[in-house]
Protein backbone atom coordinates (compact mmCIF):
# COMPACT_ATOMS: atom_id res chain seq x y z
CA UNK A 1 0.00 0.00 0.00
CA UNK A 2 2.83 2.56 0.66
CA UNK A 3 6.13 3.37 -1.26
CA UNK A 4 9.47 2.46 -0.37
CA UNK A 5 10.76 4.72 2.42
CA UNK A 6 13.87 5.33 0.31
CA UNK A 7 13.46 7.57 -2.67
CA UNK A 8 15.52 6.79 -5.54
CA UNK A 9 18.16 8.99 -6.31
CA UNK A 10 19.48 9.22 -10.13
CA UNK A 11 22.23 11.11 -9.32
CA UNK A 12 24.04 9.30 -6.40
CA UNK A 13 23.01 5.99 -8.12
CA UNK A 14 25.21 7.70 -11.92
CA UNK A 15 27.84 8.55 -9.56
CA UNK A 16 27.73 4.74 -7.81
CA UNK A 17 27.73 3.59 -11.13
CA UNK A 18 30.82 5.79 -12.88
CA UNK A 19 32.52 4.60 -9.28
CA UNK A 20 32.42 0.80 -10.34
CA UNK A 21 33.32 1.12 -13.80
CA UNK A 22 36.63 3.31 -12.47
CA UNK A 23 37.02 0.69 -10.32
CA UNK A 24 36.46 -2.38 -12.54
CA UNK A 25 38.73 -0.59 -15.36
CA UNK A 26 41.53 0.06 -12.60
CA UNK A 27 42.03 -3.78 -12.94
CA UNK A 28 42.61 -3.74 -9.10
CA UNK A 29 39.53 -5.92 -8.42
CA UNK A 30 39.72 -9.51 -7.98
CA UNK A 31 37.24 -12.10 -10.18
CA UNK A 32 34.78 -12.28 -7.36
CA UNK A 33 35.08 -8.45 -6.81
CA UNK A 34 34.50 -7.59 -10.77
CA UNK A 35 31.78 -9.91 -10.81
CA UNK A 36 30.21 -8.31 -7.32
CA UNK A 37 30.55 -4.74 -9.27
CA UNK A 38 29.50 -5.64 -12.37
CA UNK A 39 26.15 -7.41 -11.09
CA UNK A 40 25.92 -4.03 -8.81
CA UNK A 41 26.39 -1.91 -12.66
CA UNK A 42 23.73 -3.43 -13.87
CA UNK A 43 20.91 -3.09 -11.06
CA UNK A 44 22.24 0.47 -11.23
CA UNK A 45 21.84 0.68 -15.00
CA UNK A 46 18.40 -0.56 -14.93
CA UNK A 47 17.21 1.94 -12.05
CA UNK A 48 18.64 4.36 -13.97
CA UNK A 49 16.91 3.43 -16.94
CA UNK A 50 13.87 3.28 -15.38
CA UNK A 51 14.00 6.58 -13.70
CA UNK A 52 14.83 7.85 -17.18
CA UNK A 53 11.85 6.45 -19.18
CA UNK A 54 9.46 7.38 -15.85
CA UNK A 55 10.70 11.03 -16.88
CA UNK A 56 9.92 10.82 -19.97
CA UNK A 57 6.88 9.37 -19.83
CA UNK A 58 5.85 13.02 -17.55
CA UNK A 59 7.41 15.33 -20.06
CA UNK A 60 4.73 13.26 -22.73
CA UNK A 61 2.24 13.69 -20.15
CA UNK A 62 2.99 17.50 -20.00
CA UNK A 63 3.05 18.21 -23.39
CA UNK A 64 -0.31 16.49 -24.53
CA UNK A 65 -1.92 18.42 -22.06
CA UNK A 66 -0.38 21.50 -23.47
CA UNK A 67 -0.61 23.63 -26.85
CA UNK A 68 2.75 21.60 -27.55
CA UNK A 69 1.13 18.57 -29.66
CA UNK A 70 5.09 17.10 -30.35
CA UNK A 71 8.26 17.03 -28.49
CA UNK A 72 11.15 18.64 -30.59
CA UNK A 73 14.27 16.51 -30.08
CA UNK A 74 17.01 18.55 -29.41
CA UNK A 75 19.35 19.24 -32.26
CA UNK A 76 22.67 21.49 -31.00
CA UNK A 77 23.93 21.96 -34.75
CA UNK A 78 20.62 24.47 -35.51
CA UNK A 79 21.67 26.71 -32.39
CA UNK A 80 22.14 29.58 -34.12
CA UNK A 81 23.55 28.52 -37.58
CA UNK A 82 21.03 29.82 -39.80
CA UNK A 83 23.14 33.10 -40.91
CA UNK A 84 26.57 30.62 -42.02
CA UNK A 85 24.21 28.69 -44.26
Amino acid sequence: MSRKNTKFNFEESLASLEGLVDAMEAGDLSLEESLKAFEQGIKLTRECQQALDAAEQKVQLLLANTEVSEATPFDDDDNGDSAGA
